[in-house]
């Protein structure tokens, strides 16, 4: 229940409208709704402006379903990030507005229209192996209500890419960079604009990448201002944080 629902509640109390009974038992499942296996979080719209999002990996569909179940009472959009294409189905069955994207690897259903932001994200990658983890980045922000601007495959190997898109990535209010190999974007794309910079490690690479990890320490030990770093593949988490900046 968001902060505007609780409100007309209480107006519809005040009016007479409803019953103190009515109230409580639309109150009584706050601030979570215990299904045994999960607890699912009514409170955190009201505490973080958006919604609960759902984390997929080792969720059984039964799970997630259930999970979803309970969140469509609430009328709210609903992310559901790192899940498959059958878990999807096992969604659709019970809510038709369910869509999925295939390479973010997420469900998401749209329940309320989504005020789309006038500033926007722009989401960089190094590779196109890098698109599934910017995906999620981006599918995350333009949940929160953002627009974003895609430019991928603008790695240093070819530095030339980059600074062609140079005009819309310095427009943006914030910037997510996304890089496997050695990582090194990150600094590039730090030292050419003014704006904040979320480096996303990747675990895409060969042996020596340590399945991200040598990306992970060149974007914490970089030398441009202005940088700061998610999780290795956490394309999630720089997206929220983008969108905490740019509707900040």
């Amino acid at each position: 229940m968001d902060e505007e629902k609780l409100r007309q509640l209480l107006e519809q109390l005040k009016r007479d409208e409803i019953s103190i009974d009515e109230v409580l038992d639309n109150l009584k499942e706050l601030p979570f709704k215990d299904l045994g296996f999960a607890k699912v979080d009514h409170h955190r719209e009201l505490r973080k402006g958006y919604p609960e999002v759902v984390y997929g990996e080792g969720k059984t569909e039964e799970q997630v379903v259930e999970i979803v179940s309970e969140m469509l009472k609430k009328d709210s959009n609903i992310l559901v990030t790192r899940t498959s294409q059958k878990t999807y189905q096992a969604v659709k069955e019970i809510c038709s507005q369910a869509e999925y994207h295939h390479l973010a690897r997420a469900i998401v259903i749209r329940r309320r229209k989504i005020e789309v932001s006038d500033t926007y994200i722009a989401v960089v990658t190094a590779g196109t192996s890098d698109i599934p983890v910017a995906e999620e980045a981006a599918l995350t922000a333009e949940m929160m209500g953002n627009r974003v601007e895609r430019i991928f495959d603008v790695g240093v190997a070819g530095i030339h890419r980059l600074l062609a898109h140079l005009n819309v990535i310095r427009g943006a209010k914030v910037v997510i960079v996304v890089a496997g190999m050695e990582g090194a974007l990150a600094s590039v794309v730090g030292g050419l604009v003014e704006r904040p910079v979320i480096a996303v490690p990747t675990s895409v690479g060969y042996g020596a990448s340590f399945k991200g990890l040598a990306a992970l320490l060149a974007m914490l030990n970089s030398c441009a201002s202005g940088v700061a770093v998610v999780n290795i593949d956490n394309g999630f988490g720089a997206g929220y944080l983008a969108s905490l900046i740019n509707r900040g």
